[in-house]
């Protein structure tokens, strides 16, 4: 790692030596055997070397976080699919039972055919499996870094197709999302597209017993984009997001939800329902689906390469859509958090 992650590491370890150790049987008197604990690691080596301690029985694991959307990542390098299944993955989100999370990613080897460094897999806290995860590839970058994987740039075989991320000088990441999808259909949505390219802008929906103006645009996952005047009285988020999310006669697929305050021609503030985790503080792809959204009705003009600054409960992520290839440009920060083992029983 580079002197400023060997210092996170450091810093990691050493509050992790002034903890006591949890063991198991502090905790058979207050949890159900059928849930997991996590057993805090006071090794550095740990997060260097992580596998499966006993197969089927432990695992270990390092939480990382961006702008506080949370993850626990896995090693499993040496596989061409997840060691967990996606029940063992909801449990381990569980944040009363277990480490707690938004999602569990699989690091695994690349495939045999394309130009892959390795392959990316996520569970949501929900169990479900999502396409992409803007702020978790951020996190698996990272992660790779730690293990010792180093490199400038990560080429990743993901459910949404390559995505490559760039470890910047300042410790911060860049990944290059590809292009977005706008085709109404692709994304998917039975939104009537009323826009070029097929696709749908603004376009008049009925849910929760209230209008919406949606826009839709897929980063390989969907997202439903709506613009409000005021983040906290135009909207009950914790009614209208998961109403809209679930609303599969416009979106099949179900959709993540962006609630979006334009702040300034340059600044854009955002509330995300995410797609089978709930509200979150943070979501990368969404970020980069409302920055598209936003300079395609109008709200705000398309920026330079400094990009477009967007708060998010967690935290500002920077996006540019560049207009010379069409791809979207996300950076943000990764931070380890901890690791350590975790009871699969």
């Amino acid at each position: 790692p580079t002197p400023s992650n060997t210092q996170n590491l450091q810093s990691t370890s050493n509050q992790q030596q002034q903890v006591p150790t949890m063991r198991a049987a502090s905790f058979l008197g207050f949890l159900p055997a059928a849930n997991a604990f996590a057993t805090l690691s006071s090794s550095r080596n740990a997060a260097t070397r992580l596998h499966m301690t006993k197969p089927g029985d432990s695992i270990e694991f390092a939480k990382y976080e961006g702008l506080g959307n949370d993850f626990i990542l896995i090693d499993d390098r040496d596989k061409a699919s997840p060691s967990l299944t996606p029940d063992q993955s909801e449990r381990l989100c569980n944040r009363n039972f277990c480490v707690g999370g938004d999602g569990v990613i699989f690091a695994l080897k690349a495939p045999e055919e394309g130009d892959y460094d390795f392959t990316m897999r996520i569970y949501n806290s929900d169990g479900s499996e999502p396409e992409m995860c803007g702020n978790g590839i951020r996190c698996f970058a990272q992660f790779l870094k730690d293990l010792g994987a180093d490199a400038e740039s990560y080429r990743i075989n993901t459910l949404a197709g390559l995505i490559i991320p760039t470890m910047n000088p300042d410790s911060s990441i860049t990944v290059d999302m590809g292009e977005p999808i706008l085709d109404g259909p692709s994304v998917p949505t039975t939104l009537a597209p009323n826009s070029e390219h097929n696709s749908v802008l603004e376009q008049v929906h009925t849910c929760n017993g209230k209008e919406w103006k949606i826009s839709l645009v897929s980063m390989g996952n969907p997202h439903a984009i709506i613009f409000v005047d005021d983040l906290e009285k135009d909207i009950d988020f914790e009614s209208d997001g998961p109403a809209l999310e679930s609303d599969t006669s416009a979106f099949p697929a179900k959709t993540n939800v962006e609630f979006v305050q334009v702040m300034s021609p340059t600044h854009l503030k955002m509330k995300v329902w995410e797609r089978g985790a709930g509200p979150t503080l943070a979501c990368g792809t969404g970020t980069c689906a409302l920055v598209v959204a936003a300079i395609r009705a109008g709200k705000i003009p398309r920026p330079g390469k400094e990009g477009v600054r967007v708060t998010l409960p967690g935290g500002d992520l920077f996006i540019e859509w560049r207009e010379e290839n069409n791809k979207v440009y996300m950076t943000g920060p990764a931070t380890l958090s901890f690791q350590g083992t975790a009871s699969l029983k």
